[in-house]
């Protein structure tokens, strides 16, 4: 075998005096299929196998026909998750220490897998096996999701043959924001009426399955289908809703209280394991359900009853799927492997929100925009295509069951997640497991189940699981491990469990270590720090020596300053021109001509007609120039509040938007036809956090709608006249800008580390 150079791992044939080369076509024949299905913040409880009243029947039978693991951790976030199953590979050692949203500068938090941490795809392609990937990646930086690239962390590029989802951190399950098939975008105008996400991956997954086997009847595939499913935001499809109507009418705490009882008899824990209180630590915060108005219950209960769909949804298409193996007769020599990627979301926070992005910008800016009211009026549009909906963090306290805190947080809520792991063909065992157990162990599993010898000296954390799988005492030999996000730390060995709850711009420090033993108090009731000062000096040593061996540092302070910062090669936007031709223009880069800034959008016109001029954003907020009746429109929508300036009659030649960024997150905006200004507002909401989250259109206004009443009447609304370009401007950012401070915000960072 060789090891090409800059590659290690990857092996293939070379031949003298040339510089081509190929993977060696392994025959895998005989040797089992591998399926994995990740959820999206889908917590510890949320299956019916694991104590929800949510009817999750076909993962219900994978977990009686194989083994259910009930000390499974992962990360507490979503992309250091997928890093580390993917490659085996602590997340910050595989350069995906936080999400894939933010470059500062630094390997352990590069927000892509780093080159010599060979992914499972990479691995099990060189072995034979067809590689496909389905759904959510996050995988990639948001800067390079572009048409331009570069292309070398999109999922083709790690090793798998076919992928079809989305690149990004979640979208629309009704209007998905940007869909990607391969190396390439999908061009949609319009979804049809009644399409849904979860299905449409599952259709793609089962598709890609039956034509291989058509193609080539012995050769096993790697599945990797990661759900958007149950990520904000909470939609479903309406039947769905419908069959949960009514069941969290009782609340937070009685269906909290009945999901832990329920993981006593299953034998979950043990007899007499503690539920803990709600959270009560300012931030963390819980009210008791009977302290909520009728108003707050009502609403807050619609959002629970939309994210049961969404379980309902991920369950179905495992069933779906399952059913396609068995139709094949590939369903016993399958392993199948069912988990999630963190515990239950705490970002609705306190009171849920009917529009994700303003509680984003609520949450981060300082400039509190929730709006109960608002979302109150909206409770029928919950689950639907118009509302990007979140639960509170009291429901989040209910996915977590029985453990403490949420996503995001080292404490066991975080991290404390479902694994089902099934193979009838290959594992006679079956039943419970409380081994304790890592996400980077799956890969080396796979690898020792199937028989595969990766190539020597690539890098891996993980140990393998298969000894639990086969012989429920066998011991796992993964006895330690750190956890780090956004400066929550902890560290596990033996039993014994450090944590950190680090609170932003605070000092870090031995003194914020809570020490908790896991062998009696799973659920981190009884802080032992006190009574134990040696051991927790101890384990604080070994996180030490563990996060400079896997590129932790630098922490997390809380500054904000890892989304300020980006690598010297993105260089500021300049003026760009679109034309009708150009499909969406990717998110990324339309929002570098637009975000905490003024700028100007030109358009031309060569010949009269009426439509949309250009469409920037969605329901969850954008804006839209268009002609209707001969009358030019800009509207603002502001996170589900629109905003209308009307301008008189359509221009001949030249449609002018100038937006002033003045400050406090505001703008300014005129419109101008032909030269001459026509309606003007000042102190409109600017839009921020991901939003617009949908990229420029020219000519058209595709998928999510900025305006719902434009769309219900026109639909996409295509311009009929010449539209020759849209031209965007950027201009000076806000005096507020984050990018204004840098230096500041480095100071306030440097005075916590």
């Amino acid at each position: 075998m060789i090891e090409y150079e800059g590659f290690p791992g990857r092996v293939g044939r070379t031949f003298a005096g040339s510089e081509s080369w190929w993977p060696p076509r392994a025959s895998a024949a005989g040797r089992p299929n591998i399926v994995i299905v990740l959820a999206d913040d889908v917590g510890f409880s949320d299956l019916g196998c694991y104590g929800s009243e949510i009817p999750t029947l076909h993962l219900d039978a994978l977990a009686a026909g194989g083994v259910q693991w009930t000390n499974f951790h992962v990360t507490p976030m979503c992309s250091p998750t997928r890093a580390a199953l993917l490659t085996g590979v602590n997340p910050h050692l595989a350069g995906v220490g936080h999400v894939a949203n933010s470059d500062p500068g630094f390997p352990g938090y590069a927000g892509e897998i780093s080159r010599d941490a060979v992914t499972a795809a990479e691995i099990f392609r060189d072995a034979g096996w067809a590689t496909f990937a389905v759904g959510k990646w996050h995988l990639t930086k948001d800067s390079d999701m572009s048409d331009a690239g570069p292309r070398h962390a999109w999922p083709l590029q790690r090793g798998f043959e076919r992928f079809y989802g989305f690149l990004e951190a979640f979208t629309n399950f009704h209007h998905p924001h940007r869909l990607v098939e391969d190396n390439h975008t999908v061009e949609v105008d319009r979804y049809a009426d009644g399409y849904y996400l979860t299905d449409d991956l599952t259709d793609r997954a089962a598709g890609m399955i039956r034509r291989l086997r058509a193609a080539d009847p012995g050769r096993p595939f790697f599945l990797y289908f990661a759900h958007g499913a149950a990520h904000a935001p909470l939609q479903a499809k309406a039947e769905d809703i419908a069959a949960h109507r009514g069941v969290y009418d009782a609340g937070w705490d009685v269906i909290r209280e009945r999901r832990h009882r329920r993981q006593i008899e299953l034998g979950l824990f043990p007899p007499g394991t503690p539920l803990p209180p709600r959270d009560a630590v300012p931030g963390d915060d819980v009210p008791a359900w009977d302290s909520l108005s009728g108003d707050e219950r009502r609403l807050f209960a619609r959002y629970m009853e939309v994210y049961a769909a969404m379980i309902s949804s991920i369950d179905a298409s495992t069933g779906r799927l399952r059913a396609v193996l068995e139709e094949l007769g590939e369903l016993e020599n399958t392993i199948f492997i069912f988990t999630s990627d963190n515990g239950g979301s705490r970002e609705g926070e306190e009171r849920g929100t009917t529009q994700y992005f303003r509680t984003l910008l609520s949450k981060n800016s300082g400039h509190d925009r929730e709006d109960f009211t608002a979302d109150l009026a909206g409770i029928d549009l919950v689950g639907g295509p118009r509302v990007l909906a979140h639960y509170p963090r009291g429901w989040a306290t209910v996915s977590n069951t029985p453990f403490r805190l949420y996503k995001i947080n080292t404490h066991a809520g975080g991290h404390s997640v479902p694994l089902l792991f099934s193979w009838p063909a290959g594992l006679e065992a079956s039943g419970l497991r409380d081994r304790w157990a890592f996400v980077t162990d799956l890969l080396p599993t796979l690898l020792d189940l199937t028989g595969v010898e990766a190539a020597e000296g690539l890098r891996r954390t993980g140990v393998s699981m298969g000894g639990p799988l086969r012989e429920a005492a066998a011991v796992h030999d993964h006895t330690e491990q750190y956890f780090e996000l956004a400066g929550n730390r902890g560290f596990y060995r033996d039993g014994w469990e450090i944590v950190t709850r680090h609170r932003p711009l605070t000092p870090f420090g031995d003194h914020e270590w809570e020490l908790y033993d896991q062998t009696t108090d799973r659920v981190q009731l009884r802080d032992l720090a006190a009574e134990r000062p040696g051991l927790v000096t101890e384990l604080a040593a070994a996180w030490e020596e563990a996060a400079r061996e896997n590129l932790v540092y630098p922490l997390d302070e809380g500054s904000r300053l890892r989304y300020l910062l980006r690598p010297p090669w993105h260089a500021d936007a300049g003026p760009v021109r679109l034309t009708p031709d150009l499909h969406t223009l990717e998110r990324w880069r339309s929002l570098q001509l637009v975000q905490w800034r003024s700028f100007t959008v030109e358009a031309e016109i060569a010949g009269p007609g009426e439509g949309v001029l250009v469409a920037h954003g969605d329901q969850g907020g954008g804006y839209v120039l268009y002609v209707e009746d001969g009358e030019l429109v800009f509207a603002l929508n502001a996170y589900g509040v629109m905003h209308e300036l009307r301008a008189g009659a359509a221009p001949e030649r030249i449609a002018r938007v100038e937006v002033r960024a003045p400050g406090g997150w505001l703008w300014d905006v005129t419109v101008l036809a032909d030269g001459r200004e026509r309606a003007s507002a000042a102190g409109l909401p600017m839009l921020a956090a991901m939003s617009p989250f949908e990229g420029i259109d020219v000519g058209i206004d595709r998928r999510s709608p900025v305006s719902w009443d434009l769309y219900e009447a026109r639909g996409p609304f295509p311009f009929s006249g010449v539209l020759t370009a849209v031209t965007y401007t950027p201009g000076p950012f806000a005096p507020d800008a984050g990018q204004n401070f840098v230096e500041i915000v480095r100071e306030i960072g440097l005075r916590y580390e």
